[in-house]
């Protein structure tokens, strides 16, 4: 089992997290506001801790629940407070009426991230494909994730399959960009083909 420190309390972190305790890992939540921090702590039971905002975090994977416009400001004010650790970027940069991205050809949010964090951290895009209300009852679903470093890879795919879920690697850090582009095909078809948000991304193999 590891630990993970989730940075952020909205409800992507709170399905994360409740899935990661039921995984039986040691989970540490962290925000800005402390007293909420330690309420979810709380809610999460499992032996969940409350950390404190800025500081290094317990976590050797460290999960980026925040809104995309903070991510990486939130990333360069720890600085090396992240040094050696797996970050899993969740985020989704896009636009506010979702027709768009806010990030240009050739990068990507996590990417971005990635030149803020550390030398020694490596950045794994993984969860952004996945709606919180959907992960939180605990169906099995597929969770894609990409990123550069194998061992960063192995352990992120790891801690997917203990929550679970099927983790299913796309490649490299330069196809956050596209992972991120699925989110976003995401949020239209919940508008319009599909209807509602309740339904998730999933990999059928025929073979």
């Amino acid at each position: 089992m590891s630990s993970i420190s989730i940075i952020g309390l909205g409800g992507m972190g709170r399905a994360i997290g409740a899935r990661a305790v039921e995984g039986g890992h040691a989970v540490e939540v962290v925000g800005r506001d402390a007293a909420k921090a330690k309420d979810l702590a709380a809610a999460l039971g499992g032996g969940a801790t409350a950390g404190t905002f800025g500081t290094a975090p317990a976590g050797d994977i460290v999960i980026l629940a925040v809104p995309n416009a903070s991510a990486v400001p939130v990333v360069a004010q720890y600085g090396d407070a992240l040094a050696g650790k797996v970050i899993i970027d969740i985020t989704n940069p896009m636009t506010a009426d979702a027709t768009g991205l806010t990030i240009p050809d050739g990068t990507s949010a996590a990417q971005e991230i990635a030149k803020a964090a550390p030398a020694s951290a490596h950045v794994v895009k993984a969860f952004n494909t996945v709606f919180g209300h959907v992960l939180a009852p605990g169906r099995p679903l597929d969770v894609l994730f990409a990123g550069d470093d194998a061992r960063a890879k192995a352990s992120v795919s790891a801690f997917i399959e203990s929550l679970g879920l099927r983790p299913l690697d796309a490649g490299g850090l330069e196809m956050a960009h596209w992972l991120e582009g699925t989110g976003l095909l995401m949020i239209n078809l919940a508008r319009h083909g599909v209807g509602d948000f309740d339904f998730a991304l999933g990999v059928s193999n025929l073979s």
